[in-house]
C-alpha cells in the first residue's frame, strides 16, 4: 500500500496544484469568499482522517454557550439525507450524521445543523427566529466559500501535516501553505505529559509565526450504558468487547484493555447492519460491549440492550487560557448582541 501511494506522486502533484490554484483564486478575490454579521470560528484541518474535531468543538462549546446563543453547522459526513436540516426531537444519527448527533444529544441549549452548503446553512440559521450569536462551523477549513473571523486549524501528534503530502501519497487534502490561514494551530492527541522540551521542538518543526497550543485527550473516569454505569477501575477488569469505528481506535483500546479482550474494529462513520450487530453480540459472547460515545449513537438504535456501554472524551488544551481569552475576545468585538 505504501509502495502504490509513493507511485502515485505525480497525482499528488497535480492535485497539490489544483488546490493551490484555487486558493489563490480565492485569496485573490477572484472566487468570491461570503461573509455574514455575526462572529463565525471555523475549526478544522488539512488532512483527512480523525484530528480531534469534535472534541475541540465541544470544547468550543462549553467554553460560549454559559455566554451567547451557539450554533454548529456541519456538513453531516455520511448522514442519510440532503439540504439544511436544523436538529429538533426527531433529529437521528442518520439524519444529521454521527458527530452531530452526538453532540446535540449532550448540548440540548446548542443549535445543531447540517447543511454541506455552507454559505447556505448560516443564512437558514440566521433566519431562525431564535438566532445564533455565535457560530461553529465543524470542519470547514477548506470550505472558502464561507469566510470565518477566526481558524482553528488541527493536526495529531502523530502526524503532522509538516510531515505529510498531498493525496494520494500522503493525507493532506491540500498544501502545507494553507496553514498559514489559520488563527491558532493545535496540535491534538499528545501524550498527557508532553514536556515542555517536545512542544518547542514541535512548534520550531512547524515553522509558522502562529500561536501553537498541545492538547491532549482525557477519557471519563465511568463508562455510560442504557440504565447503568461502571467505573473505567472495574471495566478494565471485565471480560469485555471494545467495539470501534473511528479514523484511529488505538488510544480508546489501549485506555480499556486488558490481556483476552475481544478486539472489534469498522470504519469510520459506519452504518451498523442487523448482520454487523449478531456479528457483535455473538463475538461477545455474553460479555460486556464497550464502545465509543460516537459510535454509540449510531449503534444503540439497533443494538439496544443493557450490556452496551460507552466511554465518553473530553479534549484537554495545555495552556487554555491563551486560547480562550482570544476566543472570547474575538466573539465579544464583533458580536452584535
Amino acid at each position: 500500500m505504501i509502495l502504490i501511494r509513493k507511485l502515485l506522486f505525480p497525482f499528488a502533484i497535480l492535485y497539490g496544484l489544483i488546490t493551490s490554484i484555487r486558493n489563490f483564486l480565492y485569496d485573490k478575490g477572484i472566487f468570491k469568499s461570503y461573509s455574514f454579521d455575526v462572529p463565525i470560528i471555523a475549526v478544522g484541518n488539512l488532512s483527512v482522517g480523525g484530528t480531534g474535531k469534535t472534541p475541540q468543538i465541544e470544547y468550543l462549546i462549553r467554553l460560549l454557550s454559559p455566554i451567547y446563543k451557539v450554533a454548529v453547522l456541519s456538513r453531516g459526513y455520511k448522514r442519510k439525507s440532503e439540504g439544511f436540516i436544523l436538529a429538533d426531537e426527531k433529529a437521528t444519527a442518520e439524519i444529521l450524521g454521527d458527530e452531530p448527533f452526538q453532540m446535540f444529544q449532550k448540548f440540548p441549549e446548542v443549535q445543531f445543523a447540517v447543511d454541506a452548503n455552507r454559505r447556505n446553512g448560516i443564512s437558514n440559521l440566521l433566519a431562525q427566529k431564535e438566532k445564533p450569536e455565535v457560530i461553529l462551523l465543524d470542519d470547514a477549513f477548506q470550505h472558502r466559500k464561507v469566510k470565518a473571523g477566526f481558524y482553528i486549524m488541527l493536526t495529531s501528534y502523530g502526524d503532522l501535516f509538516c510531515d505529510d503530502y498531498m493525496l494520494p501519497t500522503g493525507n493532506l487534502r491540500e498544501s502545507r501553505n494553507g496553514a498559514k490561514r489559520a488563527d491558532v494551530i493545535i496540535v491534538t492527541k499528545c501524550p498527557s505529559n508532553i514536556t515542555e522540551a517536545e512542544q518547542i521542538a514541535i512548534k520550531k518543526k512547524i515553522g509558522l509565526d502562529k500561536t501553537i497550543l498541545f492538547s491532549y485527550i482525557n477519557y471519563d473516569e465511568k463508562v455510560y450504558g442504557i440504565d447503568n454505569e461502571f467505573s473505567v477501575e472495574e471495566i478494565k477488569l471485565k471480560d469485555k468487547l471494545l467495539l470501534a469505528g473511528i479514523a484511529n481506535p488505538t488510544s480508546f483500546f489501549n485506555y480499556l484493555q486488558k490481556e483476552n479482550d475481544c478486539l472489534v474494529v469498522f470504519p469510520d462513520h459506519h452504518h451498523f447492519t442487523e448482520n454487523d450487530c449478531k456479528e457483535i453480540i455473538q463475538k461477545a459472547n455474553g460479555s460486556i460491549i464497550v464502545t465509543t460515545e460516537k459510535d454509540f449513537v449510531r449503534l444503540k438504535n439497533h443494538l439496544s440492550i443493557p450490556s452496551l456501554y460507552y466511554l465518553p472524551i473530553k479534549s484537554i488544551i495545555i495552556a487554555n487560557e491563551e486560547l480562550d481569552k482570544r476566543i472570547l475576545n474575538f466573539v465579544n468585538n464583533n458580536s452584535l448582541i
